[in-house]
């Protein structure tokens, strides 16, 4: 037993002292190993951008990308001369998918049928696209008489975009070097008013508003009265949007036009602000507000959207009124004068 003892203990002192040399070798090599290196100094004389992974197409057959969709199949049609049934039948089928409406899509079949397409189908179809839209001055009038102010009125249901479509008419008033009144005239909604306050600081013009619920006419009267005494070239009024069936709303419109318009204002433009995807619905809501506001013509919002462009075709057969200003994109600058055959060849060119 004392000999089992003995080798036990003899095995544990060489088993530690064996343990005491390795572990000084390691801590020799550990302490003795060479240091870090220092890190390179890189400099970087001029970063490089990043790549943009989203190419935005900023021209205007590329912001109708939705109408342009509807047109894909007259767009690849080669018809040419006399028009079968079956290329009339197409043509139809497509005016009335993008909201060109009954009544002038038949005037344009009747065309093709009588004219033919001599010089191909879609080139009839532009010509005839073209010759609708182009009636009307599309021209923004802000001269006013001696002593007066020029007043344009925007008018339109809410939701169509009219507060900002006023922002951004302000934006490119200013840069054209015009001193601009903002007349906050829509005081049944609070955040109107305050929108557009917020397009007056960014753009620099100036702006008139009242409490919630004033007298809207009473708003836009000291809106020009500013402007007169100030010597500002142009008033931007907005005025109420409550839905366009109600007779209230549209009183209270030709209240507020005769208000403007009289001395020192002078109305010289009434725009009436459209939302091009409600399609149809535009027609209606137009029809109810041009006698009540005396429109002189229409800017249409949202056509980069799911707007199907023919009812910019719709709204200026129907009731004859030039479309001066439309909108496709959220940017200032993506309200554009409307130009009739850049809008007809973003549909139709290849």
């Amino acid at each position: 037993m004392t000999t089992y003892v003995l080798i036990v203990a003899a095995t544990l002192v060489v088993v530690a002292i064996i343990g005491r040399r390795v572990l000084r070798r390691r801590s020799e090599r550990i302490l003795s190993a060479p240091a870090h290196q220092p890190l390179p100094s890189i400099l970087v004389e001029e970063r490089t951008a990043r790549p943009d992974l989203v190419t935005v197409d900023d021209s205007l057959s590329g912001r109708l990308g939705s109408s342009r969709g509807v047109f894909d199949r007259v767009r690849s049609s080669s018809g040419r001369g006399s028009l079968s049934t079956e290329q009339l039948d197409l043509v139809e089928e497509v005016l009335l998918r993008s909201d060109v409406g009954v009544t002038t899509t038949q005037q344009i079949l009747e065309h093709l049928k009588s004219k033919g397409a001599p010089d191909g189908l879609v080139a009839a179809l532009r010509s005839q696209l073209v010759s609708l839209l182009e009636a009307g001055d599309r021209s923004l009038n802000a001269t006013a008489d001696d002593g007066r102010v020029a007043v344009w009125l925007f008018v339109g249901v809410n939701g169509v975009g009219k507060t900002t479509t006023i922002g951004k008419v302000a934006s490119a008033q200013v840069s054209s070097g015009r001193s601009v009144v903002l007349a906050a005239g829509d005081t049944f909604r609070a955040a109107a008013a305050d929108q557009l306050a917020m397009w007056a600081e960014r753009t620099g013009a100036d702006i008139v508003r009242g409490a919630e619920g004033s007298d809207p006419g009473a708003v836009i009267h000291d809106a020009i009265g500013r402007a007169h005494a100030r010597g500002a070239d142009l008033v931007l009024a907005d005025t109420a949007g409550r839905r366009h069936t109600s007779t209230n709303l549209l009183e209270e419109l030709s209240k507020v036009r005769r208000v403007a318009d009289r001395v020192p204002g002078q109305v010289l433009e009434t725009i009436l602000v459209l939302d091009a995807t409600t399609g149809q619905n535009a027609v209606s809501q137009a029809r109810e507000f041009l006698a009540a506001a005396n429109v002189t013509g229409l800017a249409l919002t949202k056509l980069d959207g799911t707007a199907r462009g023919g009812i910019v075709v719709a709204l200026a057969q129907e009731f004859g009124l030039p479309v001066k200003l439309v909108g496709v994109g959220e940017g200032v600058a993506d309200l554009r004068p409307f130009d009739p055959v850049e809008f007809v060849d973003a549909l139709l060119e290849a």
